[in-house]
């Protein structure tokens, strides 16, 4: 995913040479959703609210995933007022990210207790706060505008991962590595080897994680330190018991006929016995 949550993945891959075996697409979310679903890409990272859409095409790789355990910094609803007093009131959605989107529906519906009226607007803190009282704002997007926009203008910030574990006791994963069945069913050996290949990036970029940061901050406008919080403390890679009954506490809130899949979907995990 071309967002700097992937960057340790991507990095970790360069690092260990197995960057070179891969035929590697980048681009956006949802791209890669679509590619993965329509069956374009063999392995990949999917939005938890397309994996379930799909789940019965595609298996989960264990002990990987894009989450966090609490407050993740890069999916956040930033607001003039309050929460409770957004009933009614104007709420922007700078993303098409299905799953952040509806997780911040649900956390407004069901947790806080409003039910605001959305629109769907540029990824632009100030674009959308025009005509809105709050935004859900994701990604790189979300780190600037935490850091640097929500001060300056005086807004409030409310991170969705924090909001979700204050209310679930859970993490909250945002997006899955799967592989397609069929994929899978063809070419077992392959679908382990790159398994393995991602688990060992992971762990090699986060052990050189220093190094990974002050290259990064080269380029991007955030401090090394910045960075090193947000890989060490916000993001989540792992995919645990922890984090599948994160993923089935999800869609037993959200599941349902309009959602298009069931509130108690068959989650498939390599290895794990259903």
């Amino acid at each position: 995913m071309s967002f700097l949550n992937c960057l340790p993945l991507y990095w970790g891959l360069a690092k260990t040479g197995s960057l070179l075996d891969f035929d590697v697409t980048k681009a956006s979310p949802e791209i890669l959703n679509t590619a993965l679903v329509e069956g374009r890409l063999d392995i990949g990272p999917i939005s938890v609210l397309e994996y379930l859409k799909h789940a019965e095409d595609l298996v989960v790789l264990p002990d990987i995933a894009i989450g966090s355990d609490g407050d993740v910094q890069s999916c956040l609803i930033i607001s003039k007022v309050p929460l409770e007093e957004l009933d009614g009131a104007k709420v922007a959605l700078g993303s098409t990210s299905r799953t952040s989107v509806r997780l911040a529906q649900l956390l407004l519906g069901e947790r806080i207790g409003v039910h605001p009226r959305y629109h769907v607007s540029e990824p632009d803190l100030g674009v959308m706060m025009r005509d809105a009282q709050a935004g859900v704002v994701i990604g790189d997007a979300a780190l600037c505008a935490a850091l640097y926009e929500a001060p300056r203008l005086g807004l409030q910030v409310h991170d969705l991962g924090g909001m979700w574990q204050d209310w679930t006791g859970l993490p909250f994963v945002f997006a899955v590595m799967a592989a397609r069945r069929e994929f899978l069913d063809r070419e077992p050996g392959i679908v382990h080897r790159v398994h393995n290949d991602l688990l060992h990036a992971r762990d090699i970029s986060l052990q050189e994680i220093d190094l990974i940061c002050e290259q990064a901050a080269e380029w991007e406008t955030f401090a090394p330190e910045t960075l090193k919080d947000y890989y060490l403390n916000g993001l989540d890679f792992d995919f645990g018991p922890r984090q599948l009954a994160a993923v089935t506490e999800f869609a037993r809130k959200v599941g349902g006929p309009d959602a298009g899949f069931s509130p108690n979907v068959r989650i498939d995990v390599l290895g794990l016995r259903p």
